[in-house]
């Protein structure tokens, strides 16, 4: 199949708009046109995971770390990242991220840790904002429902759980049309008085060109009239990290254990131990040192992230217990999430999970 087609069911679940700014997920190499038959999926893209890909016939790697996260001067194979887009580009194999996108959704990275530790009630901890819109559009009274049918299927009216949601109140509009317009009602060169409804509806930012195409194609009017808006509201669907509750409390000893057994880590550092039971957890894929405020405010016993530095660790002050259980343990079943999402979307596309442990970090025990 084409590459595009690919891409966009991956970005239909996890747009490039919800990654951070400093990241760069997406289609890194290759063309959306071009024909791939095989997809290798790793956590990252290393030199051994090209290889791999070459070895097994795979025309995309689909690796959660971008192998470029800013731009590249030069291409002369003196670090590993120019060696790897190199090689890439030289056997004909795309490199595609979905990184912080798929960190920032319902049912992407750091749900796939909840389930895992077996959290239940999960919400996101830090819900982004300024990611929905609001339209506003003016509709004959007889054709309000064909309308509205239009936006809700083109993904308009989603606030969390409740779908097909709009305003709706009548009015009276007028238009006069000048002698090269065929109106829909009334006739050119004459005002016209039309009873109709003013529709409002939220949507995502990433869908306004696919719910304004809706609106025009179902709206009867020769000039759609509509207004936009953008919204300061959080996304309760969108954001950094989330919260779940145990079905059971824990000792923070039991819990640290279970921890280590689910998440497959070597060694768990973490903060002095407060002696209070764990039952509110916090969780973030990856380096989550900046949630640990919205982790305290929401009532987390306990905060299961990576890459905490020395100093960062005093910042618990006994509110909470920060566990430190690795970069690549936090993630590793994000290649997993992939693999399902895919072979669910099109069963019949050979998609293989990468044989090499990219992990560089090590340990000696």
């Amino acid at each position: 199949m084409k590459l595009a087609t690919l891409t966009a069911y991956l970005e239909s679940l996890a747009p490039l708009n919800y990654q951070e700014e400093y990241d760069n997920a997406g289609l890194i190499v290759g063309h959306p046109d071009q024909e791939v038959t095989q997809a290798l999926i790793s956590l990252d893209c290393t030199e051994a995971v090209v290889d791999e890909a070459i070895a097994t016939g795979c025309q995309l790697i689909i690796s959660h770390h971008p192998i470029v996260f800013r731009g590249l001067k030069k291409f002369n194979s003196k670090t590993y990242v120019e060696r790897v887009v190199e090689k890439a580009i030289r056997k004909g194999i795309a490199l595609y991220a979905i990184h912080t996108n798929l960190d920032n959704v319902m049912n992407g990275v750091n749900t796939r840790i909840c389930d895992t530790l077996g959290l239940k009630n999960c919400r996101i901890l830090a819900p982004k904002h300024n990611l929905l819109k609001k339209l506003v559009t003016y509709v004959p009274e007889s054709n309000a429902d064909e309308v509205r049918n239009a936006l809700f299927a083109a993904g308009a009216g989603n606030i969390g759980n409740y779908s097909e949601t709009s305003f709706n109140s009548n009015g009276t509009g007028t238009f006069k049309g000048n002698d090269a317009t065929n109106p829909y009602v009334g006739e050119p060169g004459k005002r016209h008085l039309e009873n109709e409804v003013r529709m409002e509806t939220i949507y995502p930012a990433n869908l306004e060109s696919k719910i304004i195409m809706a609106l025009i194609l179902a709206h009867p009017y020769e000039e759609v009239a509509y207004d936009l808006y953008n919204l300061t509201n959080q996304n309760q669907e969108v954001g950094s990290g989330m919260i779940g509750e145990l079905d059971v409390p824990l000792n923070q000893e039991s819990f640290l254990f279970h921890v280590k057994d689910k998440m497959r880590t070597h060694v768990i550092r973490h903060t002095a131990l407060t002696g209070r039971p764990v039952k509110r957890v916090a969780v973030c894929g990856g380096a989550g040192g900046f949630l640990l405020k919205q982790a305290i405010a929401a009532g987390a016993d306990i905060f299961i992230t990576a890459d905490y530095k020395y100093h960062e660790f005093f910042d618990a002050e006994g509110k909470i217990v920060i566990a430190d259980i690795g970069h690549f343990e936090s993630e590793q079943f994000t290649a997993q999430l992939l693999y399902e999402i895919i072979r669910k979307k099109f069963p019949i596309f050979a998609v293989r999970l990468t044989e090499v442990n990219t992990n560089p970090v090590k340990y000696f025990i």
